[in-house]
C-alpha cells in the first residue's frame, strides 16, 4: 500500500523536515507547483530525485501571479488526488501553506525585474505576473533553502526569470530546467489541454509541428525572419490565433535576426478556441 506524503502547512515545519533530514547529510529537492497535477510535474518530480536525497513538493495557488481578468478564485484546487499522485512518485513531503502564511497581514514586499522578464513575450500579455512568480520563488526556495529546485522548460521565460532572480538575490539552490514532457504527437502535456474540444485536440498538435520545423530550417541555416513568417503562416493555417512566435537568444531573450551567433529557442503562445498553450523548442546545433 502506497503510503500518504506528510503535509507541512507551516513555513516551521518545513524548515524542521529540512534540518532533520540535512542534519543526516541528505541534499534537499524543490519542485513548486500551483497543484492540479499532471504527469508532467511528476516528471519534475522525478528530476529532482535523481538530484537529491529528499523531494519536497510545494502547493500553493499563489494570487499574486494573477493578473485583473485571470479568475484566482477558479484556479483548479485539487490537493487530495495531487497528494495521492505524490505519494505514487515517492515526494517526501508537501509543503501547503494558507495564503496567510505566505502573504501575513503587513507583507508589503516583492521582487522587482528586468532582463528576461522584459522581453516582450509572456510579460506583454501578462505583465505582472512575472513579478508575482519571483516573489513566491524567493520565499519558497528562502523558506526550503533547498539545494536543487526543479522548474519545466515548458514554461521557459519563467525559468530564466527565476534563474537570473536566483543569482541576483545570491540563493544558492540550483535552479535546474527539466525537459518538456509531450504527448505521442508532440503536444506539450498542460493541465489546459484538457479545455481542448476533439476537434481542438487533433489540430493542437500543429503548435509543435511548426516549431521543430523552424527549428530544422534554422539550424540548416535558413533565414531566421522567413522561417519565422513561415511558422506563424502554418500555425494560423491551422486555426491558431497567435500571441507570439519568436526566436530569441537563448539566455536572454533578447530577440535575433538572420546572422545571429550563439543558441536560440523558438518560443511561441498561441489561442486554439478558447484555449491559450504555450511551448517552445531549441534550435538543433548545427
Amino acid at each position: 500500500m502506497t503510503r500518504e506524503v506528510p503535509v507541512a502547512a507551516t513555513v516551521a515545519e518545513l524548515r524542521a523536515f529540512v534540518r532533520t533530514r540535512r542534519a543526516l547529510g541528505e541534499r534537499i529537492g524543490l519542485v513548486p507547483t500551483m497543484g492540479a497535477l499532471h504527469v508532467g510535474h511528476l516528471s519534475l518530480i522525478e528530476a529532482a530525485r535523481q538530484r537529491a536525497d529528499r523531494v519536497v513538493a510545494t502547493i500553493f495557488v499563489n494570487p499574486t501571479q494573477f493578473g485583473a481578468n485571470e479568475d484566482f478564485s477558479r484556479y483548479p484546487r485539487t490537493f487530495d488526488a495531487d497528494r495521492a499522485q505524490l505519494a505514487q512518485v515517492e515526494a517526501d513531503l508537501v509543503f501547503a501553506p494558507a495564503v496567510t502564511e505566505m502573504y501575513p497581514a503587513g507583507f508589503v514586499t516583492t521582487v522587482s525585474l528586468a532582463g528576461p522578464a522584459s522581453a516582450e513575450l509572456e510579460d506583454r500579455f501578462r505583465p505582472t505576473h512575472f513579478a508575482g512568480v519571483a516573489t513566491v520563488v524567493a520565499k519558497l526556495l528562502n523558506q526550503a533553502q533547498a539545494d536543487v529546485a526543479v522548474f519545466g522548460e515548458k514554461d521557459y521565460q519563467q525559468l530564466l526569470v527565476i534563474r537570473q532572480m536566483a543569482r541576483d538575490l545570491d540563493i544558492p539552490t540550483e535552479i535546474y530546467g527539466a525537459p518538456t514532457l509531450r504527448e505521442a504527437d508532440g503536444l506539450a502535456l498542460s493541465s489546459r489541454n484538457v479545455y481542448l474540444s476533439e476537434s481542438e485536440r487533433a489540430r493542437a498538435p500543429s503548435l509543435h509541428q511548426a516549431l521543430d520545423a523552424a527549428s530544422r530550417a534554422i539550424a540548416r541555416g535558413a533565414s531566421i525572419d522567413e522561417t519565422m513568417t513561415q511558422a506563424r503562416s502554418a500555425v494560423t493555417a491551422a486555426g491558431f490565433e497567435i500571441d507570439y512566435i519568436e526566436a530569441r537568444d537563448t539566455q536572454t531573450l533578447a530577440p535575433v535576426t538572420d546572422g545571429a551567433v550563439g543558441a536560440l529557442r523558438i518560443l511561441a503562445a498561441a489561442r486554439l478556441g478558447a484555449t491559450r498553450l504555450i511551448d517552445n523548442v531549441a534550435v538543433a546545433a548545427t
